[in-house]
């Protein structure tokens, strides 16, 4: 979830309006960038015969969206594709909703190299489905950079947009209705996965995935049969207010609202103890990047029995790492689990890329593309790495990929890296 850092955002972007109002484009203009010369982040090339995953992969990617009078909600599709004659840069728009859930902001452009609209390659499908989930008020194209990559190593990848915008006030509403969109996702998809379908042929709907980022990563988990725990989060919350502890940005938005979570589940009250799971058996592996986890409790986690990645940043103060990345790696029950801590990492580095930032960011920081101690590409590079061998390894049994998820394997100096049973 998006918090601290963007919270302060709202009233800063009044006055970036103001601002540009007076300025002219220039402020809104994005400048291009020095060109990018490729990751330099040692030790993400694979030894033993398996291809470096941190790499583009064989397939072409086609992208398209589909808009909520189409299915359940508005969402975009990446897929493996028919090779076009000429391979085309296109620019994706790195943005959040902040006065309503039909308006987006663009903070920042990056490119992909995706075709809109091309044909579908059904020579290697159906393929495995990973459902990306964005953060909290984050739109699906932010995460292009991931989904591009995944996809170019044979797999479909669908990015819902959410209906929320930009206000903490409204979490709890996302954290009953986002795990249902996911479902409600999976199940538009099974039907036009069908002989005769829209998508038959390229989606194998029994073998998915959820990645998400903050937030995001929340409803990865709670589709992986996460049991929200309104009664232990409470007394979580009690201990961070006294040891004023990062974690009390979250509870002010959710503890307090158990009636009316409650209400939008269509419960006739509060669940003493753990609340029903809102899972679904076609799940058969999780990430969580930056993800929220601390609402589970200990014993809502250990109903997680799938395999789980969970990647964080150790200087993370929105989704604080102890009380996500880590407390997701140490409490669901998965027989194998990964945790990779990114020392010195915050929030956002995970989420889309600023290779075109808007000259305004340099006035007034909006927190979107500030990444101390870190260059984004290279944060890119780590998560598309390990996350494309570990959908690998999970979705398509490939031993090579879960090989090279052993601990002994790893030697990238920038991150700590914990496995159980790889």
């Amino acid at each position: 979830m998006i918090r601290k850092t963007v919270f302060g955002t709202v009233m800063a972007f009044l006055v970036i309006v103001a601002l540009t109002t007076q300025a002219g484009a220039y402020l809104l203009d994005m400048p291009s960038p020095a060109p990018r010369l490729g990751s330099t982040v040692a030790g993400l090339s694979a030894t033993g015969g398996m291809a470096p995953v941190a790499e583009h992969g064989p397939r072409a990617v086609g992208v398209r969206t589909v808009d909520s009078d189409e299915a359940p909600v508005a969402m975009t599709l990446w897929y493996p594709a028919v090779e076009p004659e000429e391979i085309r840069e296109l620019a994706y728009a790195y943005g959040v909703t902040i006065f309503s859930p039909d308006s987006s902001v663009a903070f920042a452009t990056f490119p992909g190299h995706a075709t809109p609209g091309a044909a579908y390659d059904l020579t290697g499908g159906p393929y495995p489905l990973v459902v990306v989930s964005p953060g909290f008020a984050v739109t699906g194209s932010s995460y292009a950079w991931l989904a591009e990559q995944v996809v170019s190593h044979g797999f479909v990848v669908v990015a819902p947009e959410h209906r929320e915008s930009l206000d903490p006030s409204g979490l709890w509403r996302a954290t009953i209705n986002r795990p249902v969109d996911v479902l409600a996702v999976l199940d538009h998809l099974d039907i036009e996965s069908r002989l005769g379908g829209e998508y038959g042929g390229l989606i194998d709907i029994g073998t998915v995935a959820v990645v998400g980022h903050s937030y995001g990563g929340y409803t990865a988990i709670a589709t992986a049969g996460a049991r929200l725990d309104t009664e232990v989060f409470s007394e979580t919350c009690a201990a961070a207010y006294a040891d004023d502890d990062p974690l009390t940005f979250q509870c002010d938005a959710l503890d307090g609202r158990s009636d009316d979570m409650a209400a939008l589940s269509r419960l006739e009250r509060v669940p003493t103890g753990l609340w029903p799971a809102v899972a679904d058996d076609r799940i058969r592996a999780v990430v969580s990047i930056a993800g929220d986890a601390a609402m589970f409790g200990t014993d809502g986690l250990k109903e997680v029995t799938v395999p789980v990645m969970a990647i964080g940043g150790t200087a993370d103060t929105d989704s604080p790492f102890a009380w996500g990345t880590r407390f997701a790696y140490e409490h669901v029950s998965s027989t194998r689990k990964i945790e990779i801590a990114l020392e010195g990492a915050g929030h956002m580095v995970f989420a889309g890329g600023c290779d075109h930032m808007r000259r305004v960011e340099s006035l007034v920081s909006l927190g979107f593309c500030s990444d101390p101690g870190w260059d984004r590409h290279e944060a890119h590079d780590i998560v598309e790495h390990y996350v494309t061998t570990f959908l690998r390894a999970e979705l398509r049994a490939d031993p090579d990929a879960r090989a090279a998820l052993a601990p002994s394997r790893q030697d990238v100096p920038e991150i700590t890296y914990r496995a159980e049973g790889f």
